[in-house]
């Protein structure tokens, strides 16, 4: 009888501390949607000034190269599905949100498979974790580098050729270069003034 009554002290602290969790979770997303999402432009020069830190790190250090070909493979593969559309007319028949295949089709918006945040914090967290792994020797692995610089070569090309040749063959652009915006009816100043 004595140990059922006890147990209820331990899930009593293991439900404050799920509460906690779910606290500090809750206020970090307030947090990233309040002051960071909105500076897109201020997240990406952070992230730049974080990757510029890495990669002087291991030039300064002369190691790390593993960590940083898993890196690159991540951030590549990262890329990827941010260049992709959400919905794939190769893969899946879609009934009203697809890729319009030709001229006459009606104008659907371009969605990513990994929206822009979701690919920015991703980077970030990841070359976060690169940074901290490089401060243990642990590491510094060895590895044969012409192997891991063919290996990301042949991963790049391979990758980026496949994924040009669909944005050919349905004919979108994963950017907002070069798209025509809308901005909507404007009065003029002459259409409003009093006739004679």
């Amino acid at each position: 009888m004595e140990g059922v009554l006890g147990d209820g002290d331990g899930a009593a602290s293991s439900l404050a501390s799920v509460k906690r969790k779910i606290e500090f979770s809750g206020a970090f997303q307030y947090y990233l949607d309040r002051w960071i999402k909105p500076h897109s432009v201020g997240r990406w020069m952070g992230t730049l000034v974080l990757v510029a830190i890495y990669v002087l790190r291991v030039y300064y250090l002369q190691g790390f190269y593993v960590i940083s070909c898993c890196l690159w493979i991540h951030v590549f593969c990262h890329s990827i599905s941010f260049l992709s559309p959400k919905a794939d007319p190769e893969l899946e028949v879609m009934d009203g949100a697809s890729l319009p295949t030709k001229a006459s089709d009606e104008f659907k918006p371009f969605i990513r498979e990994m929206p822009e945040f979701q690919f920015w914090y991703s980077i970030t967290i990841a070359f976060c974790v690169g940074l901290v792994m490089t401060c243990f020797s642990l590491f510094n692995l060895a590895p044969f580098s012409p192997i891991w610089f063919c290996y990301g070569i042949v991963l790049f090309v391979v990758n980026i050729k496949r994924r040009i040749r669909h944005m050919i063959k349905y004919r979108y652009i994963p950017f907002n270069i070069g798209k025509q915006k809308y901005t909507g009816k404007k009065s003029s100043a002459s259409n409003s003034s009093p006739k004679d």
